[in-house]
């Protein structure tokens, strides 16, 4: 009876987490939808529209790792909980904002808020699904969850933005938010991972923070202000200083912030070097490929959304069957290798698409392929950054994965739009015409898109070792040199209903 009881609990607990991070994962992509419209209603200048964004993306990328971290130290129920009251009454006021200061700096708070959900609501699935073939099962659900968010969120955008304001776009949050805050309190358990209580690294904390606050702004804004600017070279070397002088203190301190030894684990290093460079390559699809609709093809908000419909929904089927099955069967790096190679043809296609592309033949084939490969690659990528991770030490895993990813995919995305916008300039004077240019740019971006995907494929191949014996059919996962690995599995965190 407490076994079952236990079981019922983990997936309760998992809808929870999902569905607070599917609010945080559409929040990303509802805001562009909108953007022109805020623009003109708040009397926003292109330059400083880009803070709308820019504030959300620079607390949300500087804040996962040491959220994550918290999560560990001060617990990951009440940090989880905390994210999301903050993430909602941001929302808040963002949809009654009538200023531009009041909306950007509510845009930063979402940001943080956002932050701390994603990171412990992934440290907690983690922690809670420990037999190797119901976490399968969990990041199954999880990957759905995540590869649909998107589509909702444009989706949502253009139809809230159209029919009832702009403003909507933050409101429908709050029952969201709400209802995922009410549940949480009676519905999620304390997860007791055996982290040390220890006194806070607080010089760690600010160092690391503004380090990741500067290096993504530097990034952000490196097509606007210049790549060989004095602005962007000076931050980037600010902070790669900064995290040079962090990595020197938490070699030497008592109780670091973050413990270096955290990176010895292969799968960890390894599935985050892949998540790097699978989410530039993703970036490149999803926001290479909605200009090329937009600006050449001539598709409204609206229609790019229905666009990507296909491939999203592929995506969620993928993730949340197949690929979950694939890994128990097989281990993390077929599942891997195949899904990004598939997602690499996908990139390949979209090198050819023509000025007067048509949607059945030069969209919806690659779009149905990156649905294939993004659903079956999200599963394994994610749980390989966590299969060799102490329980005590999740929540700085997901803040470092989190971070990973987030920062692969803005670095991705600058510096594949610079090249677009190079050749489209070239192409310019050459005397082409615009849309002609514009495609022979993005042509060159996808391109090393694909390059992106298959080195990704490579690393995974090489480096990532099925950690976990999958249960269900009672063999031995094969690493290396094809030998059996006998990895004790970690003690199953304490689960307490409050």
């Amino acid at each position: 009876m407490s076994e079952q009881l236990s079981s019922r609990t983990r997936w309760l607990a998992l809808v929870i987490l999902c569905v607070g991070d599917l609010m945080i994962v559409v929040d990303t992509t509802v805001v562009n939808v909108a953007l022109p419209t805020i623009r003109d209603s708040l009397h926003f200048s292109q330059t400083s529209l880009a803070w709308v964004v820019n504030a959300y993306m620079l607390t949300f990328a500087g804040f996962l790792l040491l959220a994550g971290r918290f999560g560990d130290l001060f617990g990951h129920r009440r940090l989880f909980l905390g994210g999301t009251a903050a993430f909602t009454v941001a929302s808040l006021v963002c949809g009654i904002s009538d200023s531009q200061e009041m909306l950007i700096a509510a845009r930063a708070v979402q940001g943080l808020g956002g932050a701390v959900v994603s990171a412990l609501a992934f440290s907690l699935i983690v922690v809670l699904f420990t037999e190797p073939s119901e976490r399968a099962k969990a990041m199954g659900v999880f990957g759905f969850v995540m590869s649909g968010g998107g589509s909702i969120g444009v989706l949502a955008g253009g139809v809230l933005t159209d029919l009832v304001g702009w403003h909507w776009i933050f409101l429908v949050n709050l029952p969201i938010g709400i209802a995922v805050t009410i549940s949480g309190l009676r519905l999620l358990p304390h997860v007791d991972t055996g982290a040390r209580k220890q006194n806070l690294d607080v010089w760690g904390a600010l160092a690391i923070t503004s380090g990741m606050v500067l290096a993504t702004y530097a990034i952000v804004n490196g097509n606007t202000a210049g790549w060989l600017s004095l602005q962007t070279l000076g931050l980037l070397a600010l902070a790669i200083a900064i995290g040079g002088a962090f990595v020197v203190r938490e070699s030497r301190i008592e109780a670091p912030l973050v413990p270096l030894g955290i990176f010895r684990h292969r799968n960890l290093s390894a599935a985050n070097v892949v998540g790097i460079l699978w989410a530039a390559a993703m970036f490149a699809v999803f926001f290479l490929s909605a200009l090329y609709l937009q600006l050449v093809l001539h598709y409204s908000p609206l229609k790019v959304g229905l666009a990507f419909l296909p491939g999203n929904l592929i995506m969620m089927a993928f993730s949340l069957g197949l690929s979950a099955r694939l890994v128990t069967r097989y281990g993390f790096r077929a599942p891997l290798a195949i899904g990004l190679g598939i997602a690499s043809l996908s990139l390949l296609w979209f090198a050819r698409a023509p000025v007067h592309g048509m949607f059945l033949r030069d969209v919806l084939p690659a779009m149905v392929l990156i649905g294939i490969g993004g659903g079956l690659a999200f599963n394994p990528v994610l749980m390989a950054s966590m299969s060799d991770v102490e329980p005590e030490n999740s929540g700085l895993a997901s803040g470092i994965t989190n971070t990973a990813f987030m920062m692969g995919g803005a670095l991705g995305l600058a510096v594949l739009a610079s090249v677009a916008a190079a050749r489209t300039n070239h192409l310019t004077a050459a005397g082409h015409s615009v849309a002609a240019a514009l495609t022979g740019g993005y042509h060159v971006a996808f391109l090393i898109g694909a390059v992106f995907a298959v080195a990704a494929a490579t690393i995974g191949v090489l480096f990532i070792r099925t950690r976990n014996v999958p249960a269900a059919h009672g063999t031995a996962a094969m690493g290396d040199a094809g030998e059996p690995e006998t990895v004790p599995p970690h003690a199953e965190p304490a689960l307490e209903l409050s």
